[in-house]
């Protein structure tokens, strides 16, 4: 789909981190992407400028680049209001004075701007301020000095010319659309970069003084009622990395950045799908009562899918070159076994390292004859004991590092391997180019089913798929994630040995899945984006993604599917389309029961009195039961697990208790009675995440 029509651009890249380009600089993927995303455009004509801070490397560059002083100064003194509550003992307000500067390198067909200031050069090491400053140390408003500086240099420096403006993940970037939203030159595409929490929130006061610095005329929402969720359901989100709640004067970021820029760009289709609904997620109860949920909907048609990409160099090189004997033996591994590759900087919740450690000690102690090359990347080494246990348990099976190394040895690790383990948790992974990597060079993945993951089929049907899945997890030290991982790799391990006909045809077809993902794709769909932006023509909502959440409000009747109806329990929404009789009655009750959907269900009965056999509506309300001792005892034939969460009174921010009822046979459950503010949290056996309230029936 190359974008041969295109129109010819000015491109602006925006981010916190830039610095792709050059490996001593690099501190995150983001920045790989933006430097590979830019010098593509760059190379099909457009006019590409990155905007970056200096971060206190100035003379680094001019050591090996030609860097040109630009004949730009801004003196001007930065407000800051400080929520009192975070920043005991300091201020009201701090007032920053700044004198910011701009410096240019031209490489490869891109102008690169770098911003310097006092506060912009601090941390040349590490880039972002640690979270240990907030409250503490100014220099976590580093990111917030940056967005600034962003704005008035764009307008100053760039003036009336008409760009395209990419700004890279909201927290580095929710003052800008804003800033610009009135500028008919400047076209602005929020690109989400990570899954941080849709609606994480900064202090309203500071984005409003700051809005007045900027001159930008918004105002922002108010405070919110109090959804009408549970406590315990409100609690228990700060265990799945999904949400957090926040004091009623402060304001989403995702809010702002959503309703002021003209696009919201994604890396994978996966990943605006779960940024869209958090469908089968502990969140996604939560989520369809918030405001938050709201900005999602009416700025839907602004979202789209730009891509990412595997990297040139991994693509160019040859993977049947690495020698498997050399590689493995030299990591004091045998080159005969089945050999399984991890590849993830040291992120215990988000990569799932804590299963795999336990996953791969489970099968080698049971005698597994397999090889493991883990790599848990880590500046500072690895802090957790049980990791190190691990690898001294099994010397001559697994190879366990954290050194940050050349990318050739990584390859060489990948090349060499048959499997490649991506357990990553709590849909932190938007494209997760670490598997593509593996991929590419043949590695059958086995990974999470997570949406931002799917492109990479491990989770398809048997004809299509390119390795072998496990269910999402959204909990931390998952037994039932460490399980289903130790069983992959038994069944992964026997593939290789008794059916290698079949191993080579899902190594094929990994590696040409993976082969597509290549830096053109990428910015072929970024260039027929921006070029329908940059044409005048609106954006669209898809149709199928509103079926997909139900957004049927959304859509006329006409484009509205019995099908999607059902998926969702929606009854009025079935009959904006069809009679609902009992043949879709008994349908839509049996599709929320399978997703435990019971408030579906009750409606269907109440609807449709005697439509839904007799057998299954009691299955409903005898799904728990109060036993003769006084326990409780649940069933649900597809629940692999059963919690029940328990609030704890002292603040909306506290831990909730959480309690996992014993399973005595498939789908039966028995403990300690809960009581009727509780809620329980089933994990079904598809992977499925949701609530269901107290029975004592």
């Amino acid at each position: 789909m190359t974008v041969v029509n295109a129109p010819r651009m000015h491109i602006i890249e925006t981010y916190f981190e830039c610095c792709g380009f050059d490996h001593t600089f690099l501190q995150g993927g983001t920045s790989v992407y933006l430097w590979n995303l830019s010098r593509t455009f760059a190379a099909r004509g457009h006019t590409v400028s990155i905007v970056t801070p200096a971060h206190g490397r100035l003379d680094d560059l001019r050591r090996r680049y030609e860097v040109e002083d630009l004949p730009y100064e801004d003196a001007y003194t930065l407000p800051v209001v400080l929520d009192p509550r975070v920043w005991d003992g300091f201020p009201e307000q701090v007032d920053l004075a700044l004198r910011t500067t701009a410096h240019r390198i031209r490489l490869e067909g891109v102008d690169l701007y770098f911003l310097s200031n006092e506060y912009l050069d601090r941390l040349p090491d590490t880039f972002y301020p640690p979270y240990s400053a907030k409250g503490r140390d100014l220099v976590f408003f580093k990111p917030l000095v940056f967005q600034v500086d962003s704005v008035r240099f764009l307008r100053g420096w760039f003036g009336d010319e008409r760009a395209v403006v990419h700004a890279h993940e909201p927290y580095y970037h929710y003052l800008l659309p804003a800033a610009l939203r009135d500028d008919p030159t400047k076209l602005v595409v929020s690109n989400v970069q990570s899954n941080m929490p849709i609606d994480k929130r900064v202090y309203a006061p500071e984005v409003e003084r700051l809005f007045e610095l900027l001159d930008v005329d918004v105002a922002l929402p108010g405070p919110a009622p109090e959804p009408d969720v549970p406590a315990a359901v409100v609690q228990y989100q700060q265990r799945t990395h999904l949400h957090y709640t926040y004091p009623p004067d402060h304001v989403a970021i995702y809010e702002l950045t959503a309703d002021h820029a003209d696009l919201v760009d994604f890396l994978s289709p996966g990943q605006l799908d779960f940024y869209a609904g958090f469908r089968d997620t502990p969140f996604e109860t939560l989520f369809g009562r918030l405001p938050i949920a709201d900005v999602v909907r009416r700025n839907a048609h602004k979202m789209f899918v730009g891509g990412c990409a595997i990297s040139d160099r991994w693509l160019a090189w040859d993977p049947t070159g690495v020698d498997r004997t050399r590689v493995l033996g030299g990591l004091g591994l045998d080159p005969a076994l089945p050999t399984f590759f991890h590849n993830a900087r040291y992120a215990v919740h988000h990569k799932g390292q804590v299963e795999l450690m336990r996953a791969v000690d489970r099968v080698l102690g049971e005698g597994l004859k397999a090889n493991f090359v883990i790599r848990c990347i880590s500046g500072n080494g690895i802090d957790d004991p049980y990791f190190h246990e691990v690898a001294a348990r099994h010397p001559g099976r697994l190879h366990f590092e954290w050194e940050r190394v050349e990318e050739a040895r990584v390859f060489s690790f990948a090349a060499a391997s048959d499997f490649a383990l991506f357990p990553s948790k709590f849909e932190m992974d938007t494209f997760l180019i670490a598997q593509g990597e593996a991929m590419a060079v043949g590695a059958v993945p086995i990974a999470t089913d997570q949406r931002g993951m799917e492109h990479f089929r491990h989770a398809d049907g048997p004809g299509t798929t390119t390795g072998f899945a496990v269910n999402r997890s959204f909990a931390e030290d998952d037994e039932l994630l460490t399980a289903a991982l130790a069983d992959r790799i038994r069944q992964a391990a026997a593939l290789w040995s008794d059916d290698p006909g079949r191993y080579r045809e899902l190594s094929e077809r990994a590696a040409a899945v993976a082969r597509v993902f290549t830096w053109d794709h990428c910015a072929d769909l970024h260039l027929a984006a921006f070029t329908r932006l940059w044409e005048g023509r609106p954006a669209t909502l898809s149709t199928e993604l509103a079926l997909r959440h139900g957004w049927f409000g959304l859509l006329a009747d006409d484009r509205i599917t019995p099908a999607a109806a059902i998926e969702h329990g929606d009854i009025a929404a079935y009959e904006r389309c069809a009679p609902f009789d009992s043949g879709a009655a008994v349908r839509m009750f049996r599709a929320a029961w399978q997703r435990a959907d019971f408030a579906a269900c009750e409606r269907v009965l109440d609807r449709l009195p005697g439509a839904v056999p007799e057998q299954e509506a009691a299955l409903l309300r005898a799904r728990s039961r109060v036993l003769p001792d006084g326990r409780l005892e649940y069933r649900l034939p597809h629940a692999e697990r059963v919690e029940v969460v328990s609030a704890r009174r002292e603040s909306a921010r506290a831990l909730p208790e959480v309690r996992t009822l014993e399973r005595t046979v498939p789908g039966v459950f028995v403990g300690e009675a809960p009581g009727a503010d509780d809620r329980l949290l089933l994990t079904l056996s598809s992977g499925r995440v949701t609530w269901d309230e107290v029975r004592h029936g």
